[in-house]
């Protein structure tokens, strides 16, 4: 009787153990979906821009930390645009100096059976500032393009799908995939010649290591590099340029800075 009860135990905390192995999966296998259906969704409307704006997807380069993922950059005389998408719902909270943006999804549900009592159930989910995560593209963009030291580069974070960004607080470019089009062609200065275009897309082109660095790799630097920038900002050092970080009050609070700024412009949170 107790070899059975050990033996069903046992089979029990197999069984537990798989399921639980398969929702993580499928929930990191939605994710995945839902990213690659915002950045399909980008992809269209960035397609009906004019000839003269070229398109690079997908891109990803080696970094001094490992390699960074940027899924669209755009090209043209008017400038270049990294684009960084996400596809999220309901309202999202966040402003520049945060390490971690929120997600917050309200659901009330009603039971009629309980005296049509309703319930409010909140969600909240935490996704990387994509505000930094943008502006750390732009220097990955700019480190390639070294010798092209005087071009300005735009971080663009367009939000696909049903997201309410009333209480996103920031300088940058934060905005709904609607205005994404109009965003770009409000641009109507030339700054870049035709001929540093092409050389542009040639540089990035030939930079571009998506068909080398496989995804388990790519997601392994990305720890690593957040491994050592954690480190870096508890010992007291920027992890972008190694300066000293400086508590500073902000108009939403205080936050570290960089003490080379405005040469280095990194920020984060107090722990």
């Amino acid at each position: 009787m107790e070899v059975d009860v050990t033996m069903f135990l046992f089979l029990l905390i197999c069984i537990i153990t798989v399921l639980i192995f398969f929702h993580l999966r499928s929930g990191k296998n939605v994710a995945e979906r839902k990213g690659k259906k915002g950045e399909k969704i980008v992809h269209k409307i960035l397609s009906k821009l004019p000839p003269d704006y070229t398109l690079l997807e997908d891109v990803v380069l080696f970094t001094e930390t490992g390699t960074t993922q940027i899924d669209h950059i755009v090209i043209s005389k008017y400038g270049i645009f990294a684009i960084e998408t996400k596809n999220y719902r309901r309202e999202i909270y966040g402003d520049d100096n945060r390490e971690y943006w929120t997600q917050m999804i309200v659901t009330k549900v009603r039971f009629r059976r309980l005296f049509s009592k309703v319930y409010t159930y909140v969600t909240k989910n935490k996704l990387y500032n994509p505000v930094k995560q943008s502006i750390g593209h732009v220097y990955a963009i700019k480190k390639k393009l070294r010798d092209m030291p005087y071009l300005y580069i735009e971080p663009i974070i367009v939000f696909i799908g049903n997201a309410d960004l009333s209480h996103v607080i920031t300088n940058h470019k934060v905005i709904y995939g609607k205005n994404l089009l109009s965003t770009i062609l409000s641009y109507t200065t030339v700054v870049i010649t035709e001929t540093d275009v092409q050389l542009i897309v040639e540089k990035l082109t030939k930079h571009n290591v998506k068909g080398v660095i496989d995804n388990k790799t790519h997601v392994h630097n990305i720890k690593m590099a957040e491994q050592r920038k954690y480190e870096s900002i508890q010992s007291g050092l920027c992890p972008r340029c190694g300066g000293k970080l400086i508590l500073k009050k902000g108009e939403y609070g205080s936050f570290y800075g960089c003490s080379n700024y405005p040469k280095c412009k990194f920020t984060c949170n107090p722990t």
